[in-house]
């Protein structure tokens, strides 16, 4: 893999450790995970890409209580 053996790859896992601490670890792999397969999508040919953040798609999916109500 890159020409990288397991000592060069416990040495980079180190210093990303000391970086970004181990709790932030899985939200960089989840971000980076989720980065991957949009690149993948994008390079496939797929049209409907939704790049609207969650927390966006469910406000908007939301009810709003500025909708007016006819009798």
């Amino acid at each position: 893999m890159f020409g990288l053996g397991a000592t060069e790859l416990a040495i980079i896992l180190a210093i990303v450790v000391v970086l970004f601490g181990a709790r932030r670890l899985p939200e960089i792999g989840a971000g980076v995970g989720k980065a991957i397969r949009n690149f993948k999508s994008g390079v496939s040919g797929d049209d409907e890409i939704d790049v609207t953040p969650e927390k966006d798609q469910v406000a908007e999916q939301a009810p709003s209580s500025e909708t007016k109500h006819e009798p």
